[in-house]
């Protein structure tokens, strides 16, 4: 009983509070609106091309290191805070031990090992996902710039003539690049501003068409600024660098219009720089091609700033 007469503890409000905080904390954890099927995923969107489930698979894969990493980091926590309390009859302070060589050293490798593990893995998968393939089926030059997108389709169009590999609006990108290009490639292009939306789901930006099943090389390049090239059901992102041309392959295997941004903050309006990539069967891909040329839409849009110094250097060390 307390001094007062009550025989309330002082304890207890504080046990309410926590159940309280428990409570709420269990309802913001499960109440985020993933299915069962959402959940191994672990926030991830379904992937839609050949390469993701790769990504998504170290991205599991770290988790589950963070969980394990978590739960015993956790649970020493909790034991100590249970088992070593001090109790209201004994009020000595307990052994006290400094310097124990074995647990300095087992919490000095443990992460070292840790790190190891995670980086070879993620070096294993970012080598595989960043090798280009010789001649991909469908070359795409994406061109960001403040603040959309353009979309150069180095392909042999009926209609429009040129060659890629010696146009002066393409002379940005490297020479190894180019020695994919197809022969003859006139090409077309599409580009957009903030304003554009996409007229079958209204969604902003320009749209990105790609086949279904053919593996696609987007080359990156800017006009401007650094940018990012994301589209999000990809799980794969890289930057769009001016100066510094970047490319990597996919190989899309769902249809559908999915949405792309811009995920490096390039100014004032970044959140404007979204597009959305319609994957589509190669057929109708070939028709929308045509269609982009009878728009009068052939050649290319200028693809940004003229390589740097230092990356001509890295280009002739390389070939």
């Amino acid at each position: 009983m307390s001094p007062n007469g009550s025989d309330r503890s002082p304890r207890r409000p504080m046990r309410r509070k926590l159940l309280q905080a428990l409570t709420a904390g269990l309802v913001l954890a499960t109440a985020t609106g993933c299915t069962y099927e959402d959940f191994p995923r672990l926030g991830m969107p379904t992937p839609t091309t050949e390469e993701a489930p790769r990504i998504l698979s170290l991205w599991q894969g770290s988790w589950a290191a963070a969980l394990a990493t978590g739960v015993l980091v956790w649970g020493l926590i909790l034991w100590s805070c249970f088992f070593h309390r001090r109790t209201r009859t004994k009020v000595e302070v307990p052994p006290q031990n400094r310097y124990n060589l074995p647990i300095e050293a087992l919490y000095t490798i443990v992460p070292l090992v840790i790190v190891s593990v995670l980086f070879y893995f993620t070096a294993r998968d970012e080598s595989e996902l960043l090798t280009l393939k010789k001649k991909p089926d469908v070359t795409v030059n994406v061109v960001g710039f403040q603040w959309s997108w353009c979309f150069n389709y180095v392909e042999n169009v009926d209609g429009s003539t040129g060659d890629a590999k010696t146009s002066k609006e393409l002379a940005g990108i490297p020479d190894r690049y180019k020695e994919d290009f197809p022969a003859n490639a006139g090409g077309t292009f599409d580009c957009g501003v903030p304003s554009t939306r996409n007229p079958q789901t209204n969604n902003p930006g320009p749209t990105l068409w790609l086949p279904k099943g053919k593996t696609v090389r987007f080359v990156l390049t800017s006009r401007d600024v650094i940018h990012s090239f994301w589209v999000v059901p990809f799980l794969m992102k890289q930057d769009v660098i001016p100066g510094h041309t970047n490319a990597f392959e996919v190989t899309p295997n769902k249809e559908g219009t999915f949405m792309g941004k811009c995920a490096e903050l390039c100014g004032v309006d970044h959140s404007r720089m979204l597009f959305n990539v319609k994957v589509v069967s190669p057929e109708r891909y070939e028709q929308h091609l045509n269609d982009l040329v009878k728009k009068g839409q052939t050649g290319y849009v200028p693809a940004g700033i003229e390589q740097a110094g230092h990356e001509k250097n890295r280009e002739s060390n390389i070939l």
